[in-house]
Protein backbone atom coordinates (compact mmCIF):
# COMPACT_ATOMS: atom_id res chain seq x y z
CA UNK A 1 0.00 0.00 0.00
CA UNK A 2 1.72 3.58 -0.99
CA UNK A 3 1.42 6.13 2.15
CA UNK A 4 -0.57 9.03 1.59
CA UNK A 5 2.26 10.51 2.50
CA UNK A 6 4.38 9.89 -0.57
CA UNK A 7 2.11 11.06 -2.61
CA UNK A 8 1.97 14.73 -1.30
CA UNK A 9 4.66 17.73 -2.03
CA UNK A 10 7.48 18.82 0.31
CA UNK A 11 7.50 22.54 0.46
CA UNK A 12 11.40 23.52 0.66
CA UNK A 13 12.06 27.21 2.43
CA UNK A 14 15.37 28.74 1.74
CA UNK A 15 15.94 31.49 3.90
CA UNK A 16 19.51 33.57 3.05
CA UNK A 17 20.08 36.82 1.53
CA UNK A 18 23.42 36.13 -0.14
CA UNK A 19 22.77 34.30 -3.52
CA UNK A 20 25.92 31.49 -3.81
CA UNK A 21 25.81 31.25 -0.36
CA UNK A 22 26.45 27.11 1.57
CA UNK A 23 22.86 27.26 2.23
CA UNK A 24 21.90 28.04 -1.25
CA UNK A 25 23.94 24.79 -2.05
CA UNK A 26 22.13 22.96 0.79
CA UNK A 27 18.93 23.70 -0.55
CA UNK A 28 19.55 22.65 -4.14
CA UNK A 29 21.13 19.47 -2.91
CA UNK A 30 17.33 18.89 -0.91
CA UNK A 31 15.59 19.61 -3.79
CA UNK A 32 17.98 17.40 -6.27
CA UNK A 33 17.43 14.64 -3.46
CA UNK A 34 13.67 14.96 -2.65
CA UNK A 35 13.02 15.28 -7.22
CA UNK A 36 15.31 11.97 -7.26
CA UNK A 37 13.24 10.39 -4.96
CA UNK A 38 10.35 10.98 -6.87
CA UNK A 39 8.81 13.39 -4.39
CA UNK A 40 6.86 16.72 -5.59
CA UNK A 41 8.58 19.76 -4.57
CA UNK A 42 7.50 23.14 -3.85
CA UNK A 43 10.36 25.21 -3.67
CA UNK A 44 10.66 28.83 -2.19
CA UNK A 45 14.10 30.77 -1.85
CA UNK A 46 12.02 33.55 0.14
CA UNK A 47 14.64 36.68 -0.84
CA UNK A 48 14.26 35.51 -4.74
CA UNK A 49 10.78 35.66 -4.49
CA UNK A 50 10.64 38.95 -2.96
CA UNK A 51 8.75 37.52 -0.03
CA UNK A 52 7.22 40.36 2.37
CA UNK A 53 7.71 39.08 5.66
CA UNK A 54 5.82 42.37 7.05
CA UNK A 55 2.78 41.22 9.10
CA UNK A 56 -0.41 43.96 8.13
CA UNK A 57 -2.12 45.03 10.83
CA UNK A 58 -5.43 43.51 9.26
CA UNK A 59 -4.00 40.08 9.37
CA UNK A 60 -2.41 40.23 13.19
CA UNK A 61 -5.27 38.24 14.75
CA UNK A 62 -4.60 34.71 16.25
CA UNK A 63 -8.12 33.17 17.05
CA UNK A 64 -11.90 33.52 16.33
CA UNK A 65 -14.16 32.53 13.20
CA UNK A 66 -14.04 36.33 12.04
CA UNK A 67 -9.93 36.33 11.53
CA UNK A 68 -10.54 32.78 9.68
CA UNK A 69 -12.70 34.76 7.33
CA UNK A 70 -11.14 37.62 6.99
CA UNK A 71 -7.10 35.99 6.25
CA UNK A 72 -9.02 33.70 3.53
CA UNK A 73 -9.68 36.63 1.68
CA UNK A 74 -5.48 37.50 1.35
CA UNK A 75 -4.92 39.90 -1.23
CA UNK A 76 -0.95 39.20 -2.04
CA UNK A 77 -0.91 36.06 -4.13
CA UNK A 78 2.17 35.19 -3.22
CA UNK A 79 1.10 34.71 0.07
CA UNK A 80 -2.11 32.40 -0.92
CA UNK A 81 -0.07 30.64 -2.66
CA UNK A 82 2.28 29.66 0.06
CA UNK A 83 -0.65 29.16 2.74
CA UNK A 84 -2.27 26.88 -0.45
CA UNK A 85 0.56 24.63 -0.60
CA UNK A 86 1.43 24.24 3.08
CA UNK A 87 -2.12 23.06 3.27
CA UNK A 88 -1.40 20.26 0.85
CA UNK A 89 1.83 19.33 1.85
CA UNK A 90 2.98 15.85 3.76
CA UNK A 91 6.60 17.50 4.52
CA UNK A 92 8.37 20.46 5.04
CA UNK A 93 12.30 21.10 4.89
CA UNK A 94 13.45 24.92 5.99
CA UNK A 95 17.35 25.45 5.49
CA UNK A 96 18.22 29.10 7.11
CA UNK A 97 20.91 30.44 9.59
CA UNK A 98 21.27 30.64 12.80
CA UNK A 99 20.82 34.06 13.68
CA UNK A 100 21.13 35.51 17.22
CA UNK A 101 18.99 32.07 18.03
CA UNK A 102 16.56 32.60 15.33
CA UNK A 103 15.39 32.22 11.96
CA UNK A 104 16.62 34.98 9.74
CA UNK A 105 13.65 37.82 9.49
CA UNK A 106 12.40 36.64 6.47
CA UNK A 107 11.43 33.86 7.66
CA UNK A 108 10.42 34.75 10.93
CA UNK A 109 7.75 36.73 8.78
CA UNK A 110 6.91 34.04 6.48
CA UNK A 111 5.63 32.42 9.80
CA UNK A 112 3.55 35.38 11.22
CA UNK A 113 1.90 35.44 7.64
CA UNK A 114 1.36 31.70 6.72
CA UNK A 115 1.01 29.90 9.98
CA UNK A 116 -2.23 31.82 10.40
CA UNK A 117 -6.23 30.71 12.16
CA UNK A 118 -7.77 29.07 8.96
CA UNK A 119 -5.08 27.91 7.25
CA UNK A 120 -2.35 25.98 10.03
CA UNK A 121 -4.95 26.40 13.19
CA UNK A 122 -7.91 26.89 14.74
CA UNK A 123 -8.12 28.54 17.90
CA UNK A 124 -11.80 29.43 19.50
CA UNK A 125 -10.21 31.39 22.40
CA UNK A 126 -6.50 33.21 22.58
CA UNK A 127 -6.54 31.07 25.88
CA UNK A 128 -7.09 27.71 24.17
CA UNK A 129 -5.25 24.98 22.99
CA UNK A 130 -4.52 24.98 18.99
CA UNK A 131 -6.36 22.60 16.86
CA UNK A 132 -3.89 21.85 13.88
CA UNK A 133 -5.21 21.72 10.51
CA UNK A 134 -2.57 20.88 8.66
CA UNK A 135 -1.16 16.87 8.31
CA UNK A 136 2.58 17.54 7.94
CA UNK A 137 3.84 14.26 8.82
CA UNK A 138 8.05 15.11 8.35
CA UNK A 139 9.77 17.92 9.36
CA UNK A 140 13.40 18.77 8.67
CA UNK A 141 14.90 21.68 9.64
CA UNK A 142 18.52 22.54 7.93
CA UNK A 143 20.87 24.78 10.09
CA UNK A 144 24.07 26.32 9.91
CA UNK A 145 26.30 28.02 12.34
CA UNK A 146 29.43 29.57 13.59
CA UNK A 147 28.75 28.67 17.40
CA UNK A 148 30.19 25.66 18.98
CA UNK A 149 27.81 22.46 19.88
CA UNK A 150 29.36 23.16 23.50
CA UNK A 151 29.10 27.01 23.29
CA UNK A 152 25.00 26.38 22.48
CA UNK A 153 24.23 23.91 24.37
CA UNK A 154 25.73 25.50 27.73
CA UNK A 155 25.21 28.92 26.81
CA UNK A 156 22.38 29.64 24.71
CA UNK A 157 20.18 26.44 25.43
CA UNK A 158 19.67 26.09 21.25
CA UNK A 159 16.63 28.18 21.55
CA UNK A 160 16.29 27.35 17.43
CA UNK A 161 15.14 23.93 18.42
CA UNK A 162 12.75 25.27 21.05
CA UNK A 163 11.31 27.48 18.15
CA UNK A 164 10.72 24.29 15.54
CA UNK A 165 10.01 21.57 17.82
CA UNK A 166 8.16 22.65 20.91
CA UNK A 167 6.73 26.15 19.48
CA UNK A 168 5.97 25.59 16.05
CA UNK A 169 5.20 21.53 15.44
CA UNK A 170 1.82 21.74 17.43
CA UNK A 171 0.67 24.29 14.97
CA UNK A 172 1.88 22.06 12.02
CA UNK A 173 0.36 19.03 12.80
CA UNK A 174 3.05 17.35 15.09
CA UNK A 175 5.19 16.04 12.56
CA UNK A 176 8.58 14.03 13.50
CA UNK A 177 10.60 16.72 13.87
CA UNK A 178 14.37 16.36 12.74
CA UNK A 179 17.17 19.02 12.83
CA UNK A 180 20.19 18.98 11.22
CA UNK A 181 22.98 21.27 12.51
CA UNK A 182 26.78 22.22 10.43
CA UNK A 183 28.53 23.96 12.25
CA UNK A 184 31.26 25.74 12.06
CA UNK A 185 30.84 26.90 8.74
CA UNK A 186 32.68 30.17 8.53
CA UNK A 187 35.69 27.80 9.43
CA UNK A 188 34.96 24.91 7.19
CA UNK A 189 37.25 24.25 4.16
CA UNK A 190 35.50 22.40 0.66
CA UNK A 191 36.32 18.78 2.03
CA UNK A 192 34.25 19.49 4.74
CA UNK A 193 31.25 21.24 2.80
CA UNK A 194 30.98 18.81 0.81
CA UNK A 195 30.85 16.19 3.64
CA UNK A 196 27.98 18.52 4.90
CA UNK A 197 26.07 18.05 1.48
CA UNK A 198 26.23 14.19 1.68
CA UNK A 199 25.29 14.17 4.79
CA UNK A 200 22.31 16.00 3.74
CA UNK A 201 21.59 14.09 1.17
CA UNK A 202 21.49 10.75 3.33
CA UNK A 203 19.21 12.77 6.01
CA UNK A 204 16.64 13.69 2.99
CA UNK A 205 16.76 10.31 1.54
CA UNK A 206 15.80 8.84 5.11
CA UNK A 207 12.89 11.20 5.97
CA UNK A 208 11.27 11.20 2.81
CA UNK A 209 12.86 8.68 0.06
CA UNK A 210 13.09 5.41 1.56
CA UNK A 211 9.26 4.64 2.29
Amino acid sequence: MIDDDETRPVVVLLAHPRPGSFNHALAERVRDTLTGAGRKVCFHDLYAEGFDPVLTAEEAYTSGTRAEEFLAAEPDPLVRRHREELRDAGGLVAIHPNWWGKPPAILSGWLDRILVPGVAYRLDDAGGAPESLLSLRRLLVVNTSDTTEERERTLFGDPLDAIWRRCLAPYLGEPAVHRLVLRVVAEADERQRAGWLADVETEVWQRFGGH
